[in-house]
């Protein structure tokens, strides 16, 4: 497991593109026949991929988990963007096609990951946050995740927000999370941008060309910083940090939060004049 240790609201000012490169973003997902995890100070949360091929892959515990297994107190968020596959949770078999997402619950004593077709093979991904009670793993097919159609071509950020792990739909204790999928010619994920204070969030885009990037902005309003973010790149926003980004071409990003509110839309919205 690796470790991302990440600045805080007045060290990130007077850091280099390759510091907050290292303090806050997870660029080593995805990688054929291996599972890869990555625990991050912001609550704690920690990000991970297995992309199975000949074989299936076991998440393990850690010795910083203090546990017997991953989720003893732990809940998970898993989304596959790849090819078809399943997870196995305590024996059940869940079949994963691509944007399904799975809920595995506190509790859940051995997660696995298996693709269909090893020439083709799942991708999948995941977000975990500690977990205060036990509730219900549950398989959430992209088709019945709430589906909320916003922005505007005019605006450049039309896009379609699936929420499958979300109040209403899977009984998490903390953990949001789901994907949002810009129409061809928008760029912005989110615009105005915003904050929330009470919950942390990590951004993970996907769905463009190699040679296309997203431009992630963070840090407070008034002293952003901008990273240029390859595909398949996870980067973790702290509490205090704006959530915004704009990219080269369309694309799609996984979103996931954990903290004091479950609710989607608590944002605290902020002007473009407000950003500097």
């Amino acid at each position: 497991m690796e470790f991302l240790n990440t600045a805080d609201q007045v060290r990130y000012q007077r850091m280099t593109n390759a510091e907050l490169r290292e303090a806050f973003v997870v660029e080593a997902l995805f990688a054929p026949g291996q599972l890869q995890l990555t625990y991050t100070d912001v609550d704690r949360a920690i990000v991970g991929s297995a992309v199975p091929t000949d074989s299936s892959l076991t998440l393990p515990t850690h010795k910083e988990l203090a546990s017997n297994y991953f989720c003893e107190r732990r809940e998970l968020g898993i989304i596959n963007i790849g090819g078809a596959g399943f997870v196995s949770v305590d024996g059940e078999k869940h079949s994963m096609h691509k944007l399904d997402s799975l809920y595995v619950a506190r509790g859940s004593e051995s997660v696995s990951f298996a693709s269909d077709d090893a020439a083709n093979p799942a991708q999948f991904y995941w977000v975990s946050y500690p977990a205060h009670r036990v509730t219900k793993t549950l398989h959430i097919p992209q088709s019945k995740a709430k589906q909320v159609a916003l922005g505007d071509l005019g605006s450049s950020n039309e896009r379609v927000i699936y929420q499958s792990i979300c109040p209403g739909i899977v009984d998490s204790c903390q953990l949001v999370m789901g994907i949002t999928q810009l129409n061809k010619g928008s760029i912005w994920n989110t615009k105005p941008p915003h904050t929330h204070k009470r919950r942390t969030e990590v951004y993970m885009y996907f769905d463009l060309p190699d040679t296309e990037r997203v431009f992630h902005f963070m840090g407070q309003p008034h002293e952003t910083r901008a990273l240029a973010l390859a595909p398949r790149t996870a980067i973790a926003s702290p509490s205090w940090s704006i959530h915004s980004g704009a990219g080269s071409c369309n694309y799609s990003f996984i979103w996931a939060m954990g903290g004091e509110n479950q609710q989607f839309d608590d944002m605290d919205h902020l002007t473009l004049a407000e950003i500097g």
